[in-house]
């Protein structure tokens, strides 16, 4: 096996990517809050010789409509603390931590994450998000969202700000020396200096460069702005690809976006997200899906929709067209999510048809079937270039994810598509990222 299928899975709410997963009758209660249900599930995941685990968030509760706080499960736990938890119960599985670079601060974040590299001996990854909720902006002395292209403005400026922090103090900076005194070599540690438009910090980080170099970079929004931001930074790109066809377009574009940015293809790993189902045969996975679409309230899924595209879809009628949608000009939201409603504006979907389909996962490809069927289907993705591997959005957890571990993962490692045991080295080894070089090492010597 040369290039193996990368794996990543997937944490939107806890109890899976069902928006209302939480009501399935093996999802579990007040647990989800506790470490011990979160360690069963990564060491689950670690022994399947999964490649991370991918943990979401929001900065702020949901909540414009009523439906949302009553229905949808809104609560999360802080992710760079639960990762770090789980850095001590595992050994070799990716930790991808969601962070937003609207509403931190890049020497508290690079701080972080470069402690979460340290602790799991090169395991930690940031999911860049640039918040894209009026309910986050207000938790942050807001009344409303950050316009959008100055929201992805800022977080450029974060993502270099944090990348010359994580090079602040040289490998070779620390000498622990006994005897003449010396704990560090001066000549290897800096002050970044850094003054932009969105912010002013002198540095150096107070924490050693991480062990990865800097700390695996994902990204996943899909419009303009989220693509550009990636084919400048990131590592892995999480996408929402329907088809085959659909995703090689979508890795060509950024072969192109990468080559400009004086990158090579193999530097940044695209993922699609899926929802496997695995089930015993397709009776079984249709009744599934069919259980699963019962369990979200009507007007919880018109409010999600009307989330997306920032118009209030409760004033028109359900059985009717979507009303005409804001341009991006006009729209701060996330751009991404105003796409795939227009997309289904154009299959002249009714408002009560999008919001079923929005509300079971967003609009990531169901896999349904045997664990051959999904292995089959994944293979069919992966060979024809549509992914680099997948980030697999469990419909219901822990039930969904313990079965995919179990029955799909030994499958595809028969096919020799993902291995039985992991590679040495870091997360960004195990990828096949080169560790960034220091941009600092070549500089003068401070005097």
């Amino acid at each position: 096996m040369t290039t193996p299928m990368i794996l990543t899975a997937f944490f939107f709410n806890p109890q899976g990517d069902h928006r209302m997963s939480w009501r399935h009758p093996q999802a579990r209660g007040p647990e989800i809050f506790d470490l011990e249900y979160y360690q069963e599930l990564a060491q689950a995941a670690e022994y399947a010789k999964l490649d991370a685990i991918f943990i979401a968030d929001h900065v702020g509760m949901w909540d414009t409509f009523e439906s949302n706080v009553a229905h949808y499960a809104n609560a999360r736990l802080e992710p760079i603390t639960l990762l770090s938890a789980l850095a001590a119960v595992t050994k070799h599985i990716g930790l991808i931590g969601t962070a937003s670079a609207s509403y931190s601060e890049p020497y508290n974040l690079a701080r972080a994450f470069a402690s979460l590299d340290h602790l799991s001996k090169g395991r930690a990854s940031w999911n860049v998000v640039t918040s894209a909720m009026n309910e986050e902006a207000m938790n942050f002395g807001r009344d409303g969202n950050i316009e959008h292209a100055f929201r992805y403005e800022r977080a450029g400026e974060f993502l270099d700000t944090a990348k010359a922090l994580w090079d602040s103090i040289e490998d070779e900076a620390l000498l622990f020396d006994k005897e003449t005194g010396f704990f560090a070599d001066p000549s290897k540690i800096h002050r970044i200096e850094h003054i932009g438009k969105h912010f002013k910090v002198r540095g150096p980080l107070n924490v050693p460069r991480p062990v990865q170099g800097h700390p695996v970079i994902v990204q996943a929004g899909s419009s303009e702005d989220g693509k550009a931001l990636a084919a400048k930074h990131a590592d892995i790109n999480f996408s929402l690809v329907r088809t085959i066809e659909e995703g090689q377009r979508y890795r060509k574009d950024f072969d192109e976006r990468l080559f400009q940015n004086g990158r090579s293809p193999s530097s940044l790993k695209i993922l699609p997200g899926i929802l496997p189902l695995v089930c015993s045969s397709a009776a079984e996975a249709k009744e599934k899906q069919e259980f699963l679409n019962t369990l979200t309230p009507e007007r919880v899924g018109i409010d999600l929709v009307s989330s997306w595209c920032g118009v209030d879809l409760s004033k028109f009628p359900i059985d009717g067209q979507l009303p005409a949608l804001p341009e991006d000009a006009t729209f701060n939201g996330q751009r991404t999510n105003l796409d795939r409603v227009r997309s289904f504006a154009k299959e002249k979907l009714t408002i009560r048809e999008v919001a079923r389909r929005v509300s079971t996962a967003g609009t990531a490809p169901v896999m349904a079937g045997t664990p051959k069927d999904i292995a089959d289907q994944m293979e069919a993705w992966f060979t024809a270039g549509a992914g680099d591997g997948f980030n697999l959005m469990f419909p219901v957890v822990p039930e969904d994810w313990i079965n995919f571990t179990k029955l799909v993962i030994p499958e595809l490692q028969r096919r020799g598509l993902t291995p039985t045991e992991y590679a040495d080295g870091t997360f960004r080894d195990r990828l096949g990222l080169p560790r960034p070089m220091n941009q600092f090492s070549k500089l003068p010597v401070n005097k």
